[in-house]
């Protein structure tokens, strides 16, 4: 069951349970950032067509979100297996194609 509370527009099957034993396995710190983060992908992914997500619109959109706080740099520190693709595995979504492809080394 999804916390509709803090977390609107989180994928029907997602929970915050689920995530936080997530985090615990990928040895990430849980903080209210992260939380923010995961946040903000599921809000980018509830306003566009899912099998339609640009990668790179989703990058620029993370770095404009963010950009106060030192955008994407601040994001790769919250999150080091990179904001798009590390952070949709946390927020139970669907990474864009080409946004995890490990052959190349990709963290976007």
């Amino acid at each position: 069951m999804t916390d509709t509370n803090n977390f609107p527009h989180a994928p029907a099957d997602w929970t915050q349970a689920a995530a936080m034993g997530r985090i615990a396995e990928e040895g990430l710190v849980e903080s209210a950032d992260l939380w923010d983060a995961i946040r903000a992908l599921q809000e980018f992914y509830s306003r566009h067509d899912n099998p339609r997500i640009n990668s790179r619109e989703l990058h620029d959109a993370l770095e404009e979100h963010f950009h106060k706080r030192g955008g994407m740099k601040f994001l790769y520190e919250l999150l080091p297996g990179g904001p798009v693709s590390q952070g949709c595995r946390l927020a139970g979504l669907e990474p864009p194609a080409g946004s995890a492809d490990q052959s190349f080394g990709s963290v976007m």
